[in-house]
């Protein structure tokens, strides 16, 4: 065997090593041609960019390149310049995604030219001139969500509702790890007005978690309706992002490569 053999070999087993961990296969490889190759992962409030490690898995597997964004959660606009700070350093242009108040800070940073893209998971998506926290009118909160606010301004989700409020769907042992990693939100955040709507100029796609208890689904529903968003339901907690990494995924590949007359 030579050693120019013995290369080939050992970069196919690695391959194929990568692609079981991930669940991705040889099919579901993106093409070289596919003009957009890069996603940017934008977290909500109370969790922090860990959480996509599943998402991440199973798209760097199909061959994207995946930039995870650590939002501060200290305001609107620093996270949106943690974005924004993510989105320069992508070399060609990108999908974004973001969850729950992610989506908020997707909405704002969106008007970036490299995003080709919006993909909302179970996520805001308020219009300029509004407020996150004027999502919620008109509809109302399941009562398993309760934020503990501090005497500082800042947020956490209540310690005895934690599981049933934002991950009902995982085990016992990984909600109490994400109970108590918790990343506090400034509540003042929720009541920032919005200059930009991206999503009024570039293509959206939705993922809804049916059992979502930090949201009304029909408060959901009408979200994704209003910006025209491709809706994907699936039956999960507010912490969908974790919890179904391929049925998330596989929207953010949809995008992709549906995005791909949008890209400018």
């Amino acid at each position: 065997m030579t050693t120019q053999t013995r290369t080939m070999l050992s970069a196919a087993i690695i391959a194929t090593g990568i692609a079981a961990a991930t669940g991705a296969s040889a099919a579901d490889r993106i093409p070289e041609t596919q003009a957009i190759r890069n996603v940017v992962l934008v977290h909500g409030a109370f969790a922090d960019g860990a959480g996509w490690r599943g998402v991440y898995d199973a798209l760097t597997g199909r061959g994207y390149r995946v930039t995870i964004v650590q939002n501060p959660l200290t305001s609107l606009a620093d996270d949106v310049a943690a974005t924004k700070r993510a989105l320069d350093r992508q070399s060609g242009p990108a999908i974004l995604v973001g969850h729950s108040w992610g989506g908020t800070v997707i909405t704002e940073a969106g008007i970036d030219p490299k995003v080709a893209g919006l993909v909302y998971v179970s996520a805001f998506s308020p219009d300029a001139g509004e407020t996150s926290a004027q999502q919620y009118e008109g509809f109302t909160t399941p009562p398993e969500f309760v934020i503990d606010a501090q005497k500082d301004g800042y947020g956490f989700i209540d310690l005895a509702k934690f599981k049933a409020g934002f991950a009902a769907d995982t085990s016992d042992a990984d909600a109490a790890f994400m109970r108590d990693s918790q990343v506090p939100i400034n509540l003042s955040a929720f009541g920032t007005r919005l200059t930009n709507a991206a999503w009024r100029s570039k293509p959206s796609w939705a993922v809804i978690a049916t059992d979502d208890k930090a949201f009304d689904q029909k408060m959901l529903q009408h979200m994704a309706k209003r910006i025209n968003a491709k809706v994907t339901n699936v039956a999960a907690s507010h912490a969908v992002f974790m919890t179904q990494p391929k049925v998330v995924a596989d929207v953010i590949d949809r995008a992709a490569r549906e995005a791909i007359p949008a890209a400018r």
